[in-house]
């Protein structure tokens, strides 16, 4: 609850005080009565939008073609920017080559198949087999030379193959395992340069309005240039700021009750669905937010609009009726009548209630305070409690014609 002063229930001039020696004057007057009331928390705050992005180009060209401009209505993954792609697919056909070399030499034929053993590449597998022939050969030369049958010539000949061979696949091994890193890092190259061919065609990343549009058509953009700026206002928020005493009262989805200026004699509703934990010790109040559906996009981000949110806490207040207060010289009075003398009294108000206003200060439960005759009253002026009912005119009768 904002308490504020009321900017008069009756705004006239200062009071004409009538001269004691005319007599008492005739004034209808009223009770200051106590009443439970539930509270309503009362205040003001800013509507802000959901979400706000600002889009950037993330590769460098020239821009071929922008889609959108201020206020458009974009849906998700909708085209913003094409960026000239002539370079990018240029290299994605390079990598993509480089690719396909290093897996015809693994025996792949897709870049999604996958070599997890060196040793069924074909290289390895030709050297295992060389390898394994010159183990045969040299097994049988020397069964032949342990018999006396073989030439010990030929026994070193099979050993120095063998060697070779055994030299060969541990090489062809090694550089089988190096290519299998060189294709992974080929296929992570591939995949960049793909992003950035995909990078070329700049896309809404949620349904929202265009803010503000920062490119147009042959402009050169390089990375990092931003190009819109994007709000989502449906739901969109509502800030407001509640005195750090009512806290108790605030509570997650509350109900909230919203009035826009634009939009006079209309409400709106939202929930509350964002409190801060943290009270700001400059103003003393702390920041609640509340959420507001707004489909038809009526309520726009950085509006002013005021809050009223019921709670369950009740107090017991002091009431007068409305027109028993008096706004003069810039505060709020009420004319408290005892014993035929009117007592003047500054009263600080806080909420109206339909006819009714609280009194937080001046007047207390049971004064009789007059709601005729104010502009009339002061301090001391004698005064004479007429409270019947207003006569009614006898009807008149029609006359002849």
């Amino acid at each position: 609850m904002v308490l504020v002063g009321l900017a008069g229930c009756n705004k006239q001039a200062p009071p004409a005080v009538a001269a004691k020696s005319e007599g008492p004057l005739p004034v209808r007057t009223a009770t200051a009565k106590a009443r439970e009331v539930l509270r309503i928390v009362e205040s003001v705050g800013t509507f802000y939008p959901m979400d706000e992005a600002i889009i950037s180009a993330e590769i460098e060209g020239r821009a071929e073609e922008v889609t959108h401009d201020l206020g458009d209505l974009v849906n998700a993954g909708e085209i913003l920017v094409r960026i000239n792609d002539e370079e990018q697919r240029y290299q994605v056909a390079q990598s993509e080559a480089q690719l396909r070399q290093s897996l015809e030499r693994l025996g792949l034929k897709t870049e999604k198949e996958r070599l997890t053993d060196a040793r069924e590449a074909p290289d390895v597998r030709r050297a295992q087999a060389e390898l394994n022939e010159a183990d045969q050969r040299l097994r049988r030369i020397r069964s032949l030379v342990d018999q006396n049958i073989g030439a010990r010539s030929d026994l070193d000949a099979a050993v120095s193959r063998q060697q070779a061979m055994k030299a060969a696949y541990d090489s062809t091994i090694n550089q089988t395992r190096n290519l299998m890193q060189e294709v992974e890092r080929f296929k992570a190259v591939l995949d960049l340069q793909r992003k950035k061919l995909r990078d070329t065609t700049v896309k809404a990343p949620f349904k929202a309005y265009v803010k503000e549009r920062q490119v147009t058509v042959g402009q050169y953009l390089r990375a990092n240039t931003p190009l819109f700026i994007l709000v989502k206002t449906d739901p969109i928020r509502l800030r407001v700021e509640i005195p750090e005493r009512q806290a108790p009262w605030i509570k997650l989805n509350q109900l909230v009750d919203i009035s826009v200026e634009a939009f006079q004699g209309r409400k709106f509703q939202g929930r509350i669905w964002r409190i801060s934990p943290t009270v700001d010790q400059t103003k003393r109040t702390f920041v609640a937010e509340a959420l507001v559906n707004n489909a038809a996009g009526e309520l726009k981000s950085g509006s002013y609009a005021k809050a009223h949110v019921p709670t369950s806490h009740t107090e017991k207040v002091t009431v007068l009726p409305q027109r028993a207060v008096y706004y003069v010289m810039g505060a709020n009075k009420a004319f408290v009548v005892k014993d035929g003398l009117v007592e003047s009294r500054e009263v600080k108000l806080g909420d109206r209630f339909e006819t009714d206003v609280e009194i937080l200060e001046g007047v207390q439960d049971g004064d009789v305070v007059a709601v005729t005759q104010l502009a009339k009253l002061d301090t001391g002026v004698k005064v004479r409690i007429n409270n019947d009912p207003p006569k009614q005119d006898a009807a008149r009768p029609k006359s002849a014609e």
